[in-house]
C-alpha cells in the first residue's frame, strides 16, 4: 500500500513548536529559494507561452489536453504581437473565440456527414481552445465575474455535449435538485454523468440490465470544470465505473454559497441523496476524487460523509497552510499561469485580496474548523513535494489527526505530482473499490 514519502525526515519541518498547532512553519519544505522565487512565466504572455505553455501544448497535456498545437500557435502569436498580456482582459479571451467557433463548425459538418470520430475530435479541440480562453477563472456566484469569459464557457459546454452525444457511453447533463439548499445556496446542481454502455436504467429506477455500477464523484478545481475531464472519465469506464463530475463552490456553475464554509456539506448531501435515488449507481462503491482546489473538498467530504464513501483521493490539496498569510504573499509568483490571489479571493466570497489574506484561514481552514480532527473514510493524498500552490505541509499534517491516512508524494514534482501521479491513483482506486463485499 502506498505510504507517505520520507515522512519521518520531513514532517518536523511542517510542525511548529508544541502549543502552536497550525502556526506558520519556520521554513517551508519546498525550500526558501523556491518559496521566494517568482517564476519567469509571470513576465507576460510571451514568457508564459515560451517558458510554460508551449511544451504542454505540443504534447496535448494539461491544460491543453484534447487540443492541438496548430490551433493555439497562431493565437499566441497574435497575443504576443499585440502585447495582450492580461489574461483577464476581454481582448485576451476574444482572441481565442474565432478559432474555437471555426472548429465547432467543422465538427458539426463532420457530424452531419456521419463521421462521428472526426466530429468528436474537432469538438474536443474546440473545447480546449474555449478552456484556455476562459482562463484563469470564472464563476456565476454571486454574479458572473466576466461576461466575455462566461460566453466562452457557455460555448464550451455546448460543444462538449455535442461531442459527448457521439460517444458509446454518452455524456448526460443532469440538473440535480439541491434539496438541502440553505442561506444563499441556489436550487440546482449541474453535473455531467457517464455510465458503462451496458448499464440501462429501468422504469423502476434500478440499475436495469447492467446492474448498478461503482461510481467516482470527480470534484473539479479552480480553472478545470465539467467539460475538462474526458480522459479521466474514460479511465473510469474502462474499469466498469460511472462518473459524476461536479464543480466546487465558488467556481463555474456551482450553486453553493461560496462565502459559507458549510455550504459544501449541504451540496454533497443533496448530490449523494440524488445518486442513491437515481438507480444507476452502486452506493456501496462511491469514491471521490478531488483535483487541486477540489482536493480541499475531497478531504472535507472524507470526514463529513465518511460512511457513504468507500474512499477519497485528494490530489494537490490545500486544507490549512495554503491559507497562511505568509504562503499567500508568495503564491502569486509560483507555478499558476496567472495571479492566484484574485480568483482565490473571489472563489471564497471575499470582496478584496486583502480581506481574503486576513481572514480566509480562520474561516475556511479544516484545522481551525476542526473537520480533520474527526474520523474519516480511507483517504489517499497525492502531490508533488515542491507544490507551490498548495504546500505539501497540508497533505502531511493530515497524518497528525483523526483516522490514519495513505499517501504518495513525488520528489521534485510541482502541483498535483504530475506526470507520475496517475500511476499511483488508479491502482489505489481499484483496490479500494475491490475491497467492498456485498
Amino acid at each position: 500500500m502506498t505510504v507517505a514519502h520520507n515522512m519521518s525526515s520531513r514532517a518536523t519541518l511542517a510542525n511548529p513548536a508544541a502549543g502552536e498547532e497550525g502556526k506558520t512553519p519556520e521554513s517551508w519544505i519546498m525550500g526558501q529559494e523556491a518559496f521566494e522565487r517568482r517564476m519567469p512565466h509571470h513576465d507576460g504572455i510571451e514568457a508564459l507561452w515560451e517558458t510554460k505553455w508551449k511544451f504542454p501544448c505540443v504534447k496535448s497535456v494539461y491544460p491543453f489536453h484534447d487540443g492541438a498545437y496548430e490551433d493555439f500557435e497562431p493565437i499566441f502569436k497574435h497575443l504576443i504581437e499585440n502585447n495582450i498580456n492580461d489574461g483577464t482582459s476581454p481582448s485576451y479571451t476574444e482572441s481565442f473565440l474565432p478559432t474555437a467557433r471555426n472548429l465547432t463548425a467543422q465538427a458539426s459538418a463532420a457530424a452531419a456527414k456521419g463521421d462521428r470520430a472526426a466530429a468528436s475530435a474537432l469538438y474536443l479541440r474546440a473545447c480546449a481552445v474555449y478552456r484556455i480562453a476562459r482562463f484563469p477563472y470564472i464563476t456565476a456566484y454571486p454574479a458572473v465575474n466576466d461576461a466575455v469569459k462566461w460566453q466562452a464557457w457557455e460555448e464550451q459546454k455546448a460543444a462538449y455535449l455535442q461531442a459527448g452525444a457521439l460517444w458509446e457511453s454518452p455524456v448526460q447533463e443532469v440538473m440535480v435538485k439541491h434539496r438541502y439548499a440553505s442561506g444563499g445556496d441556489r436550487g440546482e446542481i449541474p453535473v455531467y454523468v457517464r455510465v458503462p454502455k451496458d448499464l440501462k436504467r429501468s422504469e423502476e429506477g434500478d440499475g436495469g440490465e447492467g446492474g448498478a455500477c461503482p461510481v467516482v464523484v470527480l470534484m473539479t478545481g479552480l480553472d478545470g470544470y465539467r467539460p475538462d475531464n474526458t480522459i479521466r472519465c474514460e479511465e473510469f469506464l474502462k474499469r466498469g465505473w460511472g462518473s459524476v463530475v461536479v464543480e466546487i463552490p465558488g467556481t463555474a456553475d456551482c450553486p453553493a454559497d461560496s462565502a459559507d464554509p458549510n455550504s459544501p456539506d449541504r451540496l454533497w448531501t443533496s448530490l449523494l441523496e440524488w445518486m442513491g435515488e437515481d438507480g444507476r449507481f452502486d452506493m456501496k462503491r462511491v469514491m471521490v476524487w478531488g483535483l487541486s482546489s477540489g482536493g480541499y473538498y475531497a478531504v472535507r467530504i472524507a470526514h463529513t460523509h465518511k460512511d457513504q464513501l468507500v474512499g477519497c483521493v485528494a490530489q494537490g490539496a490545500g486544507c490549512h497552510y495554503f491559507y497562511d498569510r505568509q504562503w499567500l504573499e508568495r503564491a502569486d509568483g509560483h507555478e499558476y499561469p496567472f495571479q492566484l490571489s484574485p480568483p482565490m479571493a473571489m472563489k471564497h466570497g471575499f470582496a478584496s485580496i486583502e480581506e481574503y489574506k486576513a481572514n480566509v484561514q480562520k474561516k475556511f481552514s479544516l484545522l481551525e474548523t476542526g473537520i480533520i480532527k474527526k474520523p474519516s473514510t480511507r483517504l489517499l493524498l497525492i502531490n508533488g513535494i515542491l507544490d507551490g500552490l498548495m504546500p505539501i505541509e497540508d497533505s502531511m499534517m493530515l497524518f497528525e489527526y483523526g483516522t490514519p491516512k495513505e499517501a504518495r508524494f513525488f520528489t521534485g514534482a510541482l502541483h498535483m505530482g504530475y506526470p507520475m501521479a496517475n500511476e499511483a491513483v488508479y491502482p489505489w482506486m481499484e483496490q479500494a473499490m475491490g475491497s467492498v463485499r456485498d
